[in-house]
């Protein structure tokens, strides 16, 4: 009975000094992996968290390919998808959708999570707000919007761009194994404000890349106030309607309504290669300009600071014989754009084992540009 007593007494001191120390998001963390037989964050995982709708009101289905589906991947790329917990496969040439393939149980209507592939989604808005002028110019000051940060050292200097380009000097670190990092805060957290609000800058702005989530989470905290709605509707608004996707989807919130802007929108594969053939398209829906083409080629223009793997949102890879540039995400979340090809190339999956031996990108992105342009070039 003592004993029962010291444990009883040991799970309450524990708990209490997780709230005290600002670790009590380790319990909605738990219970939303371990708890279900996880051990991290998964594609599935969209109904576990808050979300704001993104709404579509006139559905588009693509037009297939005359060879739409007749043609079988050779085994080795089938081995490599379903080495790699591929959910989905889909391929579109031209405009038109060519192939598309799911395994596990997924199929054309199954959401999962976008994870960072968000980010991209997320300097869209900027350059619609920009657009729209909700936003003066991309050099605004964060401050400007957040006076509070005009305390913090170097907090007075960061700008959108910076935020957008990866380059603002956080002091974040980019891992997602550790639960008592940013991340995991960031991600099973209350509220946003306090896991991001909370961290220094290290280092003059402009200084430097460093991929860093919490970065494009202060750029979703800039746009939430210039346009004094929730994100999403702007996102149905500007893109989710104009685009014709298929889908309603939803993007996860903390508690208080904030978009996890560097992550976390769930929606279909289908749905994802729309957002690739919008940039193939250079911003246009037929032969309407949704979007700036000047902004889509800043997104995706490669910075000198990130050695010319990064622009704004996107990974840039014009190494590859094939140049390419993509959309990523946790885990093998990849909208890719092949523009020499006029091809996008969506993956979904839950792999967590991917190697980034190619300067922090994927090793499996150029791997699957090759194979499919060679298989239905």
């Amino acid at each position: 009975m003592r004993i029962l007593k010291y444990m009883i007494g040991g799970a309450v001191a524990g708990a209490a000094a997780a709230y005290f120390f600002g670790y009590d998001y380790l319990f909605s963390g738990i219970s939303k992996t371990y708890l279900k037989g996880k051990t991290s964050a998964y594609i599935d995982d969209g109904n576990l968290f808050p979300s704001n709708p993104i709404a579509t009101t006139s559905p588009i289905l693509w037009e297939e390919d005359p060879e739409y589906n007749t043609h079988q991947l050779p085994e080795h790329l089938v081995e490599d998808l379903k080495h790699s917990k591929a959910a989905a496969f889909v391929v579109i040439r031209n405009g038109k959708i060519l192939h598309e393939q799911y395994w596990e149980g997924y199929n054309q209507l199954s959401q999962t999570n976008s994870f960072s592939m968000a980010k991209a989604v997320t300097v869209m808005l900027l350059g619609k707000a920009l657009e729209d002028r909700l936003i003066d110019t991309i050099d605004e000051r964060f401050s400007d919007f957040y006076p509070e940060f005009k305390e913090k050292t170097y907090g007075n200097t960061v700008t959108l761009k910076n935020l957008a380009q990866m380059e603002a000097g956080l002091d974040w670190d980019e891992n997602y194994n550790s639960p008592f990092l940013p991340n995991a805060k960031a991600y099973y957290g209350k509220s946003l404000i306090k896991a991001v609000f909370s961290r220094r800058f290290k280092e003059e702005p402009g200084t430097r890349f460093e991929y860093q989530s919490g970065s494009t989470q202060l750029l979703g905290f800039a746009l939430k106030k210039a346009l004094q709605q929730p994100l999403s509707n702007y996102l149905s608004e500007k893109f989710w309607i104009p685009l014709g996707m298929e889908q309603n989807a939803k993007w996860s919130t903390d508690n208080h309504g904030m978009e996890k802007t560097y992550c976390c929108i769930h929606s279909n594969a289908r749905d994802f290669a729309k957002l690739g053939q919008f940039f193939l398209n250079d911003g246009k829906v037929d032969d309407q300009q949704i979007l700036s083409s000047d902004f889509i080629e800043q997104m995706r223009t490669p910075t000198e600071k990130s050695e010319n793997i990064y622009g704004m949102g996107l990974w840039i890879n014009h190494d590859n014989p094939i140049k390419h540039y993509y959309f990523l995400g946790l885990q093998g979340q990849y909208i890719i754009m092949v523009p020499e090809h006029n091809m996008v190339i969506v993956k979904t999956g839950s792999y967590s084992n991917n190697p980034k031996n190619d300067r922090g990108r994927p090793d499996q992105v150029k791997f699957l540009v090759n194979e499919t342009v060679q298989l239905f070039q």
